[in-house]
């Protein structure tokens, strides 16, 4: 039995090193898509998915289709506590400073009111 796990560990080991050494001695190294930048990538893709629809073999989403898809999203999201904790924070905040915002604006309107109801009427006069 020793001798089964003295196999498997050389094995593993082996193979960490083949990996390595793919690497030309730096480790993990990028390779094909991975050491492209960016814009090389998306046009590389671009051209896959345009082949797809000449093809016609491109998956499109019907409506049913997008709103399981982004409903096993949002469940997935959701079971993340610590995550969602956070997000309420931000939006508690949010909402707090667009109450204060609009309180201050409100309080504000109300003072130009009142200052321009009593310069334009004279009840107190007519008394």
């Amino acid at each position: 039995m020793a001798s089964n796990q003295g196999n498997e560990q050389g094995k593993g080991a082996g193979s960490s090193q083949k990996a390595g050494e793919a690497g030309s001695g730096k480790g993990t190294g990028k390779r094909g898509f991975a050491a492209m930048n960016e814009e090389q990538q998306r046009e590389i893709a671009s051209k896959g998915g345009q082949a797809a629809h000449q093809k016609g073999t491109a998956h499109e989403f019907d409506s049913e289709e997008a709103r399981r898809a982004g409903q096993k999203g949002g469940e997935a999201v959701s079971r993340n506590r610590e995550h969602m904790a956070e997000i309420g924070r931000k939006g508690g905040e949010s909402r707090q400073s667009a109450q204060r915002a609009n309180e201050n604006r409100s309080s504000t309107a109300a003072r130009s009111d009142s200052t321009g109801r009593q310069g334009g009427k004279d009840e107190d006069d007519k008394g």
